[in-house]
């Protein structure tokens, strides 16, 4: 089965988010990403300092001009942050000290160190004022996504009319605790017909029968999902990182942050991902095609696609 993953923070032991990220460690994550089915991915970033964040996306670029593997497999990057809202639990594994409002000046930073790479951009609407980034974005044929965010219904529809496009991992990226009614994921829910949602399917970011739920009202042809794996995803417990996190990945095999308190990305990978959806969900492959490849294709606007 085709799949294409936008989002990976690392894989096989390599993370994507370090500074002294090398050729050959970013080969062998490709080949074990190629190995796993996947035709493509986008390599993500998380929030971090400016400088961090623009040396590791020249670093990979540069690294994707070096090898043909690593150039076939990164279709692009995903920046997740750092233009997110940094409320406790809003902000997840992101560090809230680095997170910031949206501006062009530091976007336009980002994407130039990129040199054209990005093709997905995860933010805040309601910390983008005037959804002036957004906008930008949008210009730029680079998809927008919200994610690790509080918009309100209206701050959603503003930045949907500015480019919004797509939402990141809904029923992550937010409290445990929040109004049963009035939340983002309902929210978002009830503007499923206009945008892209994508989730995380390990039963952990979300219970397998709530994921069920989602997919039975999300429209199927707006609806992708996503490994978010990070540098763990295809070994056994052990230690490993996603930039600063230090994490010790137990016999469960879930990223969780030291204290427990939260997930700190996936060991997912596409194989587990098809088997979650067939065996938990009851998915057939024509459905689980869609979700993992061709829906992802359609919303970065690769070519030769067409988003709904």
């Amino acid at each position: 089965m085709k799949t294409f993953d936008l989002q990976v923070n690392g894989y096989a032991g390599i993370d994507f988010n370090r500074n002294e990220l090398n050729v050959e460690q970013l080969h062998a994550a490709c080949s074990a990403l190629e190995e796993d089915g996947n035709e493509g991915i986008l390599a993500t970033l998380i929030t971090d300092s400016m400088e961090n964040m623009c040396l590791r996306l020249a670093n990979i670029a540069q690294l994707r001009r070096e090898d043909p593997l690593i150039e076939k497999i990164i279709t692009g990057i995903h920046i997740e942050g750092p233009f997110l809202n940094e409320t406790p639990g809003y902000i997840g594994a992101h560090p809230p000290q680095h997170a910031r409002g949206a501006n062009p000046d530091d976007m336009q930073r980002l994407l130039e160190a990129a040199t054209g790479l990005v093709r997905l951009v995860t933010l805040a609407p309601e910390r983008d004022p005037g959804f002036i980034t957004t906008s930008l974005l949008r210009e730029r044929n680079i998809t927008i996504a919200a994610g690790h965010c509080n918009p309100s219904r209206e701050e959603l529809r503003g930045a949907i009319d500015s480019g919004l496009t797509m939402f990141t991992h809904l029923g992550n990226g937010c409290p445990m605790l929040m109004d049963r009614h009035d939340n983002i994921i309902q929210r978002v829910l009830s503007l499923s017909e206009e945008l892209f949602i994508s989730f995380i399917a390990d039963g952990a970011h979300i219970p397998f029968p709530t994921l069920a739920n989602y997919l039975r009202l999300v429209p199927p042809e707006r609806t992708i999902v996503v490994t978010d794996a990070m540098s763990a995803a295809r070994l056994p417990p052990g230690q490993y990182t996603l930039a600063n996190w230090q994490l010790n990945i137990g016999e469960d095999l879930l990223a969780k942050a030291p204290d427990g308190s939260h997930l700190v990305g996936s060991t997912l990978t596409m194989p587990r991902v098809i088997d979650n959806l067939e065996k938990e969900i009851g998915l057939n492959q024509e459905s689980i095609e869609a979700m993992l490849y061709s829906n992802p294709l359609a919303v970065i606007k690769l070519p030769g696609t067409t988003p709904s």
